[in-house]
């Protein structure tokens, strides 16, 4: 560090070792740049960040981060206000509310297979260049022609990009002020909540605001490929895979480029803080009042996970795993809570937001440096552990000290 200092901010009572873990990080897993913030029944109780921003620059307490797929979350976030709202019906027939989306045997996806990665559209007919994402009539034209790699509901598999330009459109469609996903967060969600987050970077927010990303090294990310789940590992290696070609669907993307920053891609090029997302989780995990959200929704977006007819194993990850309306869900090879009603998404770099309802926590790890996992990211993983331990602890002294007055 500049001044040898490791880490800065502050924990409550009896989150002293998610501290520890967070130096450690930096001492003992190469971590680079990061911050955490984490809020526990409502009160912050984790808010810390260290490491560099840059190659010289030290990572200071409001430095903002591209999230990569973590973005994912914050969209669904929206498609909730949405719903709480009652704009749109996860239940409905996307072609209802966006006519030409019906091409190629479209018409009858619904929503909620959308958002649960059941509708097999992973892939697009052409690539798009990063400088022409802002054209949404021209986006719109492309994605509605996109056919479906199987019959919808009955296999799932990880729509990598493409997810977030179909939920960029249903927003302008149903929108009562047509506005794009990336504005309606802003204003209806980001604002109220004072949250340090785009989706879209705006012009007065300063490119020494924003972390630079460590991207791997080809070479050492063959050497360390190891470490990620075997069927990941099996896709990655084969550049013809529906993963690789999912990946690189948008042409000119750069995660250090202001170009990449001020598009809308809310498949992944969300920036700000860990703060901002770890208070909006927490108010999820609250019950969503200060975004009036209705009951119904959280019991939605906390409910079970979406179980298409052919089992789980994710056609385009080669894994299992298990999603909700538009979040990932604890499965097997990310087992990130112990809670089934827990909702979140991963992003690229590490990077993992979620809410717990259970225990009433809202959850940010945001970090610089790309891993190697995929997932369960040692950096990230122990983190959330300590927190858990922490608050299993705090939750049994409580128990102890209610017996001992009754």
């Amino acid at each position: 560090m500049v001044d040898g200092q490791l880490v800065y901010g502050e924990v409550a009572l009896g989150f002293e070792k998610v501290k520890e873990e967070f130096k450690r990080n930096f001492v003992e897993r190469e971590e680079l740049g990061a911050a955490c913030t984490i809020y526990y029944k409502g009160e912050k109780v984790v808010d810390l960040w260290g490491g560099l921003r840059e190659e010289k620059e030290k990572w200071k307490e409001n430095t903002k981060v591209l999230i990569f797929s973590a973005t994912k979350g914050i969209a669904a976030i929206v498609f909730a206000k949405l719903h709480s709202d009652g704009l749109i019906d996860y239940e409905e027939k996307i072609a209802t509310y966006w006519p030409e989306f019906s091409q190629k045997g479209k018409g009858n996806i619904t929503v909620r297979q959308l958002l649960s990665h059941q509708s097999g559209l992973v892939l697009l007919e052409e690539k798009l260049s990063i400088s022409e994402l802002d054209n949404f009539n021209k986006t719109a034209e492309i994605i509605a022609k996109a056919e479906p790699m199987w019959e919808p509901g009955k296999f799932q598999g990880y729509q990598a990009t493409t997810i977030g330009f179909f939920m960029g459109e249903l927003v302008k469609r149903v929108d009562r002020k047509g506005r794009s996903l990336g504005q309606y967060f802003k204003e209806e969600i980001a604002e109220p909540l004072q949250l340090d987050f785009h989706i879209g970077l705006p012009d007065d927010v300063a490119d020494d605001e924003i972390s630079q990303i460590k991207m791997v090294n080809p070479l050492l990310a063959l050497v360390n490929i190891r470490k990620m789940p075997p069927g990941i590992r099996k896709v990655m290696l084969n550049v013809t895979s529906p993963f690789v070609k999912s990946m690189t669907l948008v042409k000119g993307y750069d995660p250090n480029k202001r170009e990449t920053w001020k598009v809308e891609q809310p498949s992944g090029n969300g920036i700000g803080t860990a703060r901002a997302v770890g208070y909006l989780y927490s108010v999820l995990a609250n019950g969503g009042k200060e975004l009036n959200l209705v009951p119904s929704t959280i019991e939605a977006i906390a409910g079970p996970h979406e179980q298409p007819s052919e089992g789980y194993l994710d056609r385009v990850m080669n894994i299992e795993t298990r999603y909700g309306l538009g979040f990932m869900k604890p499965d097997p090879t990310f087992q990130f809570s112990k809670n089934p009603k827990a909702f979140g998404f991963l992003g690229a770099t590490g990077s993992f937001a979620f809410s717990d309802p259970n225990k009433v926590v809202g959850y940010a790890y945001f970090t610089r440096k790309m891993g190697y996992y995929g997932v369960n990211d040692p950096r990230e993983r122990t983190i959330r552990e300590t927190m858990y331990e922490c608050i299993e602890k705090i939750e049994r002294k409580s128990i102890k000290t209610i017996c001992k007055e009754s």
